[in-house]
């Protein structure tokens, strides 16, 4: 597996090994050992899919105070995945990296607790798939706008498709403090 490490702290890409021949192929999605060593750290208790269409964006979302900690990829589609650093005092507050993750490249993103996390469809349709280091818990549940001007998130579409709940969401610098995660550097 290659790992490549973002300008983000912890939040990684990974490209598992591949192996295909006329038949397919088969790829190791996860292997507890493997991923701890390449430093996702994480023990995950859940896994979602998600299905979406071409132009959707869903996030930026997070948990707090049960954070989980995100291994994300694509199983069909094309998409442009995003996670922003929302940890108070951290280094890197209110950065963010991106990448496109799809059928075709097989990446997976590492999202360790203390990151937002969100995405948009490029292809058609998507697939997504993401594992999680705890349950999903809706009075935990927080998010921050999309395209908060502060964050400057270049997403490579024009005019999503948002949930209502995500429209709606606030920009960084107006939710309360106490509802962020610490950073613990």
């Amino acid at each position: 597996m290659k790992v490549l490490l973002t300008e983000l702290e912890g939040v990684l890409i990974l490209e598992p090994e591949v192996f295909g021949d006329h038949r397919g192929f088969l790829l190791e999605s996860y292997q507890q050992q493997r991923y701890a060593e390449a430093g996702v750290e994480a023990t995950f208790v859940q896994d979602n899919i998600s299905f979406s269409v071409c132009r959707t964006l869903r996030g930026l979302h997070y948990q707090y105070p049960n954070p989980q900690a995100k291994l994300v990829q694509s199983l069909q589609g094309e998409i442009f995945d995003v996670v922003v650093d929302i940890r108070k005092g951290s280094p890197t507050f209110g950065r963010w990296v991106g990448a496109v993750l799809s059928e075709k490249n097989r990446r997976q993103l590492y999202v360790p607790v203390g990151f937002a996390h969100g995405f948009c469809v490029l292809s058609e349709t998507a697939l997504f798939m993401y594992k999680c280091s705890d349950y999903y818990s809706p009075k935990n549940e927080g998010g921050l706008l999309w395209c908060d001007p502060d964050i400057g998130i270049d997403w490579p579409i024009q005019d999503p498709i948002l949930s209502s709940r995500d429209a709606a969401l606030q920009r960084l610098d107006r939710i309360d403090p106490e509802r962020l995660p610490a950073f613990r550097g």
